[in-house]
């Protein structure tokens, strides 16, 4: 999936190249005042796209922190009520019993 997003990226690139060099062209901008602007259309068009998108972005960004901000409260309540007891302690019982030698009588002489 990564190879794909790659791909696609790469072959984007390459289309807006290939755009900016076909249209490489200077266009006349008449600001106010008298006053004009000579700019490439690449970077007239690149201008215009990131007017219009970069304050749907911060507006989008904006909401998700606000909503991620209500949220979390919510979130952190319903893990812990969730959350399972802990278990209890483990015990390992072999069956096995611990011998102490108390006198030199458990033991047999050779």
């Amino acid at each position: 999936m990564q190879f794909l997003k790659t791909l696609f990226w790469i072959a984007l690139t390459v289309v807006l190249v290939l755009f900016a060099k076909a249209n490489w062209n200077a266009v006349t901008l008449k600001l106010w005042g008298g006053l004009e602007a000579d700019v490439k259309l690449p970077a007239l068009v690149l201008g215009a796209f990131l007017l219009g998108f970069l304050p749907t972005l911060i507006v989008y960004r904006a909401r998700l922190w606000s909503l991620k901000r209500r949220l979390e409260p919510t979130e952190r309540h319903v893990s812990v009520a969730a959350a399972p007891p802990a278990p209890p302690p483990v015990t390992v019982d072999n069956g096995a019993e611990e011998r102490v030698a108390t006198d030199s009588k458990a033991w047999p002489t050779p």
